[in-house]
């Protein structure tokens, strides 16, 4: 179920408030463009600055508009475990098919503490659960024998790998097995992830260019590995401008210059500068997407 492009989906804003109106037209055009499935609010989605209540009016509207042609794979982290409960629970309740759960962030939990958060987020309901290992954000680092240990529980499906390094997935398959789902967290080096292994990208780079990163995932998982290449040359540039500040916001921006939604974001995060705006231009041109 859970092979090939992901998009991260941004959460379209207008004038503050949730733009459902744009979101559920953006799920249409992700099945048309041949997404694999969907991630609704992960950090992408700005899940740091929805309150409880539109965070789980995101992940419903999504699943609500899928209507079961595709995966929807809810967001469902804190490093609160009671919270990630609240959205675990909310997610399995409207129909979600699988949850992606950050290591807790800022407090830092060791590698038990992390075993006993996901070990209750897998006992609170039968949700299958994707970890989301991503160190510079959330200051821990799951190492690939914590991870061994969490794949014995049934639910816990797999891992969104964001730490670059991609002897992981390697490490990986040692201590989780060979049917642990690994999926890259990282668009730049997703097409050498799945040479090691891997089988998908959750990625911020589809939420504009859908079809091409679709196509990377399609290739590889193949094993056309010189048609990935000649398509992740396209994307590239692409990739490096969208993250040269915050992903969210350089991907906002590309999908206004496409006409797709606002490029608002909430604050702290604030629009592009204008060198970055060049850059991403010069991205999307790249890529064949603009003129």
């Amino acid at each position: 179920m859970f092979k090939g492009s992901f998009p991260a989906l941004v959460t379209p804003f207008k004038n503050g408030e949730l733009d459902l109106d744009t979101l559920k037209k953006l799920v249409e055009w992700h099945i048309g463009e041949g997404s694999n499935g969907l991630v609704p609010v992960g950090t992408t989605g700005e899940s740091p600055t929805l309150t409880h209540e539109e965070h789980e009016c995101v992940v419903k509207e999504v699943v609500r508009a899928v209507n079961g042609r595709i995966p929807v794979i809810a967001g469902a982290g804190s490093n609160n475990t009671l919270e990630s409960i609240r959205f675990m629970q909310h997610a399995k309740s409207v129909g979600a098919d699988a949850a992606l759960v950050v290591t807790p962030y800022y407090n830092k939990p060791t590698q038990q503490g992390m075993i006993a958060h996901f070990t209750a987020l897998h006992d609170c309901c039968d949700l299958p659960i994707i970890i989301y290992n991503i160190p510079s954000r959330s200051v821990v680092d799951m190492t690939p024998e914590t991870m061994g240990k969490l794949a014995q529980l049934p639910r816990i499906i797999g891992v969104k790998d964001a730490t670059g390094d991609l002897a992981r997935v390697s490490l990986q398959r040692i201590s989780c097995g060979k049917d642990f789902i690994q999926i890259s967290g990282e668009d730049a080096t997703a097409h050498g992830f799945n040479a090691q292994g891997g089988t998908g990208v959750i990625s911020v780079t589809a939420n504009v260019a859908p079809r091409l990163v679709a196509e990377v995932q399609k290739a590889t998982l193949e094993g056309d590995y010189a048609k990935a290449l000649e398509l992740q040359d396209r994307l590239m540039p692409l990739h490096r401008a969208i993250f040269t500040e915050p992903g969210l916001v350089g991907v906002k921006y590309a999908m206004s210059r496409l006409g797709l939604c606002s490029e608002e974001v909430r604050s702290p995060l604030i629009g592009l500068s204008d060198p970055t705006r060049a850059l991403v231009d010069d991205g999307l041109r790249h890529a064949g997407l603009m003129n």
